[in-house]
């Protein structure tokens, strides 16, 4: 009601009605039409009961004084209340070290995943999400080969459209990524109808969360998530992040202190149109380059390609620094590396010829372990030369896959024992693995062997690219062996595929 009013342009002083208001037209209804009944209505204005006026309607005049404000306005999901909270209270709390690293990185991205929680209308708790994820570190991998602050898992990055290829992984992108989890989390929203479900659904699977109420229903027991079987992990979960909300909800009490979060961007998005190495992008930007990596961790190669990551992430006030300084820039060629496409298979050596590069240099940029054949279609980064001197098209950038194959097979070699033959002298001698040599003998690695007794050893034979259209002979059937049982040699066995 006051608001109505101080937003009315009467003229109070001089008792008239502005100008957009026809005389003797009552402003609040009623048959006067003299002045005094346009500004007030019949009987004077009278005060609203409190009860009248719901708090779910009325918002603060004042904005959010911080990022952490903002977050503890749009809290909506039901309170976790268990002594698996309280415990990681206390865990929490008690290494105010991790909390203070863990709310330095989150600076960096909680404005807009905030602005993204708000502008879906989702609950503002999942931005403490990646707390508990990544402890907001976008190059973040796990054991189970989770990536980025969000930790997607390879096959549901791509269920979401996060590209991942030799030049870039969108898992680690900070928007990209930020888009593919939110989406995943409103699916799992719409599937379950509850938060909690939704988030051990989002740890587990949907189809482990829905199998475990399933079997739950049948048991005529709750369905709820404090009710399913789960594993730990996942019972964790949840707990994990209402800790983290009551102490972002009132840090004092759990004496953590928050650094200051204020309410703005901390980054823009700027676009590149040509091949840039990121060096010199962090050096045009003026950022350190461990902050700019940290904004743009989805970029794994020391350049970006403008035709795969047409933006890059700045600070906010060095966006415009940046395009000045590439306007301005004299220093020759933006990129010094770019994209080869082998021809045919080809051993490392040979490609690193054909491009101009040591063999070290080329397998160190490409992560080329030893004692491996580049296949053909395979696409490397190489430096720039007079050859290879252009940016990298479209198909490339987006589709570009390093393919290996092993450039040694295994043949099955029995030996005889010597006397004080051991696994580990054996292993030593043939230069494989102690492990290896135990399982393919079904001894433990601590064995020692009679003398005369019969050894299998899996020795490895280099194969001719020539000739390597097919392995046949006794080889070929080991392999298949080996492979079958699983066994980890020194160089897990392979068949050649057809050239």
């Amino acid at each position: 009601m006051w608001l109505a009013g101080c937003a009315s342009t009467v003229n109070l002083a001089s008792n008239a009605p502005n100008d957009a208001t026809p005389v003797g037209q009552p402003l609040f209804g009623g048959n006067r039409t003299d002045s005094a009944s346009a500004l007030y209505p019949a009987g004077g204005l009278k005060p609203l009961a409190t009860a009248q006026l719901g708090s779910k309607n009325v918002h603060s005049l004042l904005p959010p004084a911080d990022v952490w404000e903002r977050i503890r306005r749009g809290f909506a999901m039901p309170e976790l209340d268990t002594d698996l909270v309280r415990e990681r209270e206390l865990w929490y709390s008690s290494r105010p070290d991790y909390v203070a690293r863990m709310t330095e990185r989150g600076n960096k991205y909680l404005f807009y995943i905030v602005e993204e929680l708000e502008r879906r209308n989702m609950p503002s708790e999942l931005a403490l999400l990646p707390f508990i994820e990544s402890a907001f570190n976008p190059q973040a991998v796990s054991s189970a080969k989770a990536a980025g602050m969000w930790q997607f898992m390879p096959a549901t990055g791509k269920d979401f459209a996060l590209k991942q290829n030799m030049f870039r992984d969108d898992r680690r992108d900070v928007i990209e990524s930020t888009r593919a989890a939110l989406d995943y989390m409103q699916k799992l929203y719409g599937m379950f109808g509850d938060w909690h479900l939704a988030l051990a659904a989002y740890n587990w699977g949907e189809g482990s969360v829905q199998r475990a109420i399933n079997k739950a229903q049948k048991a005529g027991t709750g369905t709820g998530y404090a009710d399913l079987a789960m594993p730990m992990e996942t019972r964790m979960y949840v707990p994990k992040l209402q800790a983290v909300k009551n102490i972002v909800a009132n840090p004092g009490s759990f004496r953590v202190n928050l650094p200051e979060l204020g309410n703005h961007p901390y980054f823009q998005s700027v676009d590149i149109r040509r091949d840039i190495d990121v060096a010199l992008a962090a050096k045009l930007a003026e950022v350190p380059l461990d902050d700019f990596k940290a904004l743009n961790p989805s970029a794994n190669k020391p350049v970006f390609l403008a035709s795969g990551t047409p933006q890059i992430l700045l600070p906010w006030d060095n966006a415009e620094r940046f395009q000045a300084n590439m306007e301005a820039y004299t220093g020759g060629r933006l990129a010094n590396w770019t994209a080869w496409v082998a021809p045919n298979t080809l051993k490392v050596a040979d490609a690193a010829h054909r491009v101009g590069m040591t063999e070290d240099e080329l397998r160190s940029i490409n992560q080329i372990p030893p004692r491996m054949l580049i296949k053909a279609g395979s696409t490397l980064l190489v430096r720039r030369s007079a050859g290879l001197d252009t940016d990298v098209s479209e198909r490339v950038a987006d589709n570009g896959q390093l393919s290996l194959a092993p450039d040694v097979v295994l043949r099955q070699t029995m030996v005889k024992a010597g006397k004080k033959d051991t696994v580990a002298t054996l292993a030593k001698r043939f230069a494989v693995s102690p492990q290896s040599l135990a399982e393919w003998n079904k001894v433990n690695a601590t064995a020692s062997f009679k003398v005369g007794q019969k050894v299998v050893l899996y020795l490895p034979i280099r194969v001719k690219i020539a000739s390597a259209k097919r392995v046949t002979g006794k080889s070929k059937g080991v392999s298949r062996a080996v492979s079958k049982r699983k066994i980890a040699p020194t160089k897990k066995p392979t068949r050649l595929a057809r050239k």
